[in-house]
């Protein structure tokens, strides 16, 4: 996690997402979704309180069911995104109301698939997954048991739409548990960093003469953004063996 986030943030899940064949929250904390209680038919997933637009937020959430040969995600999304489909589908990013992450390790926004990282679910033991949201630089990016994965998506801060937190499974009782959520206060300077590095190259940063501070505080933000070369995924289908 970044050392930005030194707040601590109060989001739950969204009680209005509820749908009670297909999502039970822990009406104690609301922090503990399962999602398919009690059968699965479909595709089911909830959104967050957080309205995530502007703001830099990080949250944690674990799971502990092995989901192998479904789909299980992670990641943000508008009111407009859907909770339930009746069909074994990838809920999250079939459209232009949503992105994610599965537990395949692929990234999914407005139908298009794309590899981002090894898979993430593929044993029953518990996993950590980090999502990380910055709404000034307009970035999304994921963290795996604590290790940073790179950002899987650019451009939300242009998003006009308000966006939150969500997950969504086809597994049986799969059970997501927020853990951490933590936010950012968003100072000038860092509104005025984010618009800098949109119009600058690391070589020009490089030529430029700054003070060493202000350089090294440009610097850090270039090298966070930078993202990795995905591959587009032709085909995929979900397997149920």
């Amino acid at each position: 996690m970044s050392y930005y986030y030194q707040h601590e943030d109060t989001w739950t899940w969204d009680l209005q997402d509820i749908n009670s064949h297909t999502t039970w929250v822990d009406e104690k904390t609301r922090r503990t979704v399962i999602l398919h209680p009690n059968w699965s038919k479909g595709a089911a997933g909830i959104r967050g309180t957080r309205m995530l637009n502007h703001g830099r937020y990080y949250w944690e959430l674990n799971t502990t069911r092995r989901t192998t040969g479904t789909s299980v995600q992670f990641g943000i999304g508008t009111k407009q995104a859907r909770t339930h489909h009746e069909e074994f589908v990838d809920l999250m990013g079939n459209d232009e109301n949503s992105w994610a992450l599965s537990h395949r390790g692929l990234i999914f926004h407005g139908g298009v698939v794309y590899k981002y990282t090894d898979a993430l679910i593929e044993s029953s033991k518990t996993i950590k997954i980090g999502v990380e949201f910055d709404g000034i630089a307009g970035t999304l990016g994921f963290y795996k048991d604590g290790e940073y994965l790179g950002i899987a998506f650019h451009g939300l801060q242009h998003v006009k739409e308000p966006l939150y937190p969500m997950v969504s499974s086809t597994a049986l009782r799969t059970k997501i548990t927020l853990e951490l959520a933590r936010q950012d206060y968003i100072h000038l300077k860092d509104m005025c960093r984010a618009s800098i590095i949109q119009h600058m190259t690391q070589a020009d940063l490089d030529a430029i003469l700054l003070p060493v501070s202000i350089k090294e505080y440009i610097d850090e933000a270039m090298k966070r953004v930078k993202c990795t070369p995905f591959s587009r995924c032709r085909y995929y289908a979900l397997n149920f063996d």
